[in-house]
């Protein structure tokens, strides 16, 4: 899904802040994985029965898992647009991420475990094929509908990379919109799911060994612990407390060295609270001859200028802090 080969990394560019067309889009993105897993759930757990094929049970749980992550997704997408309060300064940004990583946890135990322990099952005590062809139309339904899922996932994460001038792949990578990125990733494991469920019923539809089918299930859950994984990091660091790439870092140091009466950043410190939420605090040595009202307004000089050149920055802090060795930090 990401681009390929070596090339010049272009400039980043800043996500602009509040509530943005993005955001609903992200929305529409999550709702429509949503219904389309409720429906396909349904459709591959009676296929599953009727085909006696753990396979297609455990894509059956792969898609409830999906879907009790996409309500997830969308409960974190309504958390965190609360405005900050008194009991919360800093806004609720966070909550998509708290809950993103559920969702993560839901897609690891629900789908995941699920699929290996049924193909272990399968494996070690057989299975009885049933008729294979109500799970074949389903698996083919399922792929038209999975597939157009991902296309609206996928034209979402590049028209944002491409806004950004970054490659796709980065930006899937680091985006800090968490939602889009587990729908892309949830669908792409989708479609490879449907491909070995369909693999594993015609093994054993070929050979009548449960085999194959033992197989497929195991695959299935594999690939669905490494979607939970990579979810799952990915919201923690979030969590946890991510800066901006170094680009966009330097950006920010190159444009408080414009203000009057700052000499130099000492230390910056960034970070990402959300897909359009950045807090920057920063550590700065003032002109040793400024007084303390040039200070004060070159504090509330830089806030405005950094806001009017990255609208995603909302809370500006700065310390007047003698420099050590005039030496710029930027962790």
């Amino acid at each position: 899904m990401g681009d390929s080969g070596p090339g010049p990394v272009e400039p980043v560019e800043w996500p602009e802040a509040g509530a943005s067309p993005e955001e609903s889009e992200s929305v529409g993105t999550v709702v429509i994985a949503a219904l389309t897993n409720l429906g396909i759930a349904a459709a591959k757990a009676v296929g599953g029965v009727i085909s006696g094929s753990s396979a297609m049970l455990s894509e059956a749980a792969h898609s409830v898992a999906d879907t009790v992550t996409e309500v997830m997704l969308l409960v974190s997408l309504k958390s965190s647009a609360k405005p900050a309060d008194d009991a919360h300064p800093l806004g609720y940004s966070g909550a998509r991420y708290v809950w993103a990583l559920l969702a993560a946890v839901a897609t690891f135990v629900g789908g995941g475990v699920f699929a290996v322990y049924d193909g272990i099952h399968t494996l070690t005590h057989g299975e009885e094929p049933g008729n294979p062809t109500i799970s074949y139309i389903v698996l083919g339904v399922a792929f038209l509908l999975e597939g157009y899922s991902l296309l609206v996932a996928w034209r979402q994460v590049k028209g944002e990379a491409a806004r950004f001038h970054v490659r796709t792949k980065r930006y899937v990578r680091e985006t800090p919109d968490t939602a889009v990125k587990a729908v892309l990733l949830e669908n792409v494991a989708a479609l490879i799911g449907l491909v070995l469920a369909a693999g594993g019923l015609l093994g054993g539809h070929l050979t009548g060994s449960g085999v194959f089918d033992g197989v497929a299930s195991i695959l299935i859950g594999v690939l669905l612990v490494w979607v939970a994984w990579e979810l799952g990091r990915s919201n923690a660091e979030h969590l946890i407390g991510r800066s901006l790439p170094p680009e966009l870092r330097a950006q920010v140091i190159e444009e408080l060295h414009t203000v009057p009466h700052l000499v130099q950043v000492v230390e910056l410190v960034t970070i990402v609270q959300g897909p359009h939420e950045v807090l920057i605090a920063a550590k700065a040595d003032f002109r040793d001859v400024s007084t303390a009202a040039d200070v004060e307004w070159a504090c509330e000089e830089a806030e405005r200028q950094l806001q009017e050149r990255f609208p995603a920055i909302r809370r500006v802090f700065i310390d007047p802090t003698p420099s050590p060795g005039g030496e710029v930090r930027a962790p």
